[in-house]
């Protein structure tokens, strides 16, 4: 039998990527464009490659590769969903919408373009809470009719003399906010009375995974269906099933529409309703929920007395704190490590603003979209259009988590984005000594550092509207005692607060979930 030797280009694309991995940024974009030439129609290759340059920050060369792919496969949704999630990381926010329009057209009833279209959303400052319900709950009936209609939830068995069995679901038990902050969790729970199960659809797996995966019955689910999981989350005798991902990349949110667990629960990776009547609850906190707060999610909220998130440092050892690098300088230096996609016209405008309004400050931005030169371009022509020299801002790109940390050094004040506020990059600038500026509003994310503040004892930071995030930043700018004072104070603020007691946290959670599941035992009998 002749045998036809497929082209190893994945092995080149491993190197391109380890290139990129360590800074190596000529080197992996002449690797994949070599790739592009050599298999110009083979769409895996096309989509792989611009995955790549997504993902380590080469913006213009991902948009390149989706559009001559589209050449080839116009139309083609898979194309354009990620030349979509392109453009909204370049700030082409327009363009985008555009696509999304067309999507929705000519596939309504795709449940991937409504999960997309959904946590794009989350993003743009002009989307409506009610607009994001009405999508979520698109999307749930799309899942619901595919899972082939409500599902009976399953029989709640009697934990007299048996363990309590926990399911956690997720694409991102690495080097990620979710990985970082349920490692912990996860290593605490009371063994005695609960038996851990982790379901992992992320292709990544590292040290983080590795400790996860210590404590728990860890399973890689990725190449299982929606159908096929739900079957083996059954077989398994899961009691609570969590969801750490709602509609985030590699979401297996779907399978909760199968109703494989008696109680199913929405918490920490996702801050939205999912859409689903078929979660139990979600998890919340008192500063994270507000007034009517109910009327954006579908799912009953549940407050965690303690708060959301419980945050340990991924880097452990973290580097020493230094003095605020002002006091040497003699200028404030305000940063934001934030992802580039939390930016918008709002935020640029006000930090042009406190910039203006603070003589010599400067502004340093980190993140790796700016491996892009056309994209770090455009990002300095905002701040001009509103008459900031450019020279007064400094972009700089990925590094290693540990390097990242050490940037801190030279941060006087750290600026929040918003709608979308910093999750574990606010954690991480306070447990530097960094203030952080917030201003949460009608989101639950842009209430995330407003809670990181509130449970270090630190509320002062956030303000309640456009006119008191430029106040506040002036005043502590004029304010070096105050500067040192929080360099003095908070990492053992932090250490000392709820937010690092993981322990306790845990103790918390596993009562509330006990509480769930017998409420729920309760009416369904």
């Amino acid at each position: 039998m002749l045998l036809i030797k497929m082209p190893n280009w994945k092995t080149s694309l491993s190197a391109a990527q380890n290139h990129a991995h360590f800074g190596q940024n000529e080197q992996c974009i002449a690797i994949c464009n070599k790739l592009l030439k050599q298999h110009s129609s083979d769409k895996e290759l096309i989509l792989k490659v611009s995955s790549l340059f997504l993902g380590y920050g080469f913006l213009s060369n991902a948009r390149d590769c989706l559009s001559n792919g589209l050449t080839l496969f116009p139309a083609d949704p898979e194309f354009l969903l990620a030349l979509a999630n392109t453009l909204l990381q370049l700030g082409q926010t327009g363009q985008c919408q555009v696509i999304f329009e067309d999507l929705l057209k000519r596939f309504p009833n795709e449940p991937r373009v409504l999960r997309n279209l959904i946590y794009f959303s989350e993003y743009l400052p002009c989307s409506s809470n009610e607009e994001r319900l009405v999508l979520a709950k698109q999307w749930a009936k799309r899942a619901i009719d595919d899972a082939g209609g409500p599902h009976p939830r399953p029989e709640i068995k009697d934990f007299s003399s048996q363990k309590i069995r926990i399911g956690y679901v997720s694409a991102d038990f690495c080097q990620h906010t979710v990985g970082i902050l349920i490692r912990n969790i996860i290593a605490k729970h009371n063994t005695d009375q609960f038996t851990v199960f982790c379901y992992s659809s992320g292709q990544t797996q590292d040290a983080i995974t590795e400790a996860i995966a210590k404590h728990s019955h860890f399973f890689r689910v990725e190449n299982l269906s929606d159908a096929e999981l739900a079957s083996r989350i059954r077989s398994d005798q899961i009691d609570i099933l969590i969801d750490l991902s709602g509609h985030t990349g590699g979401s297996r949110l779907a399978v909760f529409a199968y109703r494989p667990a008696p109680v199913q629960v929405s918490w920490l990776g996702y801050y939205a309703t999912t859409g689903l009547d078929t979660i139990d609850a979600v998890l919340l906190d008192r500063w994270h929920s507000y007034d009517q707060i109910d009327t954006q999610f579908i799912e009953p909220i549940i407050s965690l007395p303690i708060g959301r998130w419980c945050y340990f440092p991924a880097i452990d050892p973290a580097p020493f704190i230094t003095d605020p690098p002002s006091i040497q300088k003699g200028y404030i230096t305000f940063g934001s490590f934030n992802n580039t996609l939390k930016y918008n016209h709002l935020v640029y405008k006000l930090w042009s603003q406190i910039l203006l309004s603070v003589p010599r400050s400067r502004l340093i931005l980190k993140w790796r979209t700016f491996n892009d030169t056309k994209f770090t371009q455009s990002v300095l022509n905002q701040f001009e259009a509103f008459g900031v020299d450019p020279s007064r801002i400094e972009l700089r790109g990925p590094s290693f988590h540990i390097d990242m940390l050490a940037q801190y050094k030279e941060i006087d004040i750290a600026l929040d984005p918003f709608p979308f506020s910093g999750g574990v990059t606010s954690c991480e600038a306070l447990y530097m000594g960094v203030p952080v500026i917030t201003w949460p509003q009608a989101r639950v994310v842009s209430r995330q550092t407003y809670a990181f503040l509130s449970s270090v004892g630190h509320p002062e930071l956030a303000t309640q509207d456009e006119k008191g995030y430029v106040q506040k930043a002036i005043e502590l700018a004029a304010s070096p005692e105050m500067l040192i004072q929080y360099r003095q104070s908070l990492r053992e603020e932090m250490l000392t607060s709820p937010l690092m007691q993981s322990a306790q946290f845990t103790k918390s959670l596993e009562a509330t979930l006990i509480e769930l599941l017998n409420q729920t035992q309760h009416s369904a009998s």
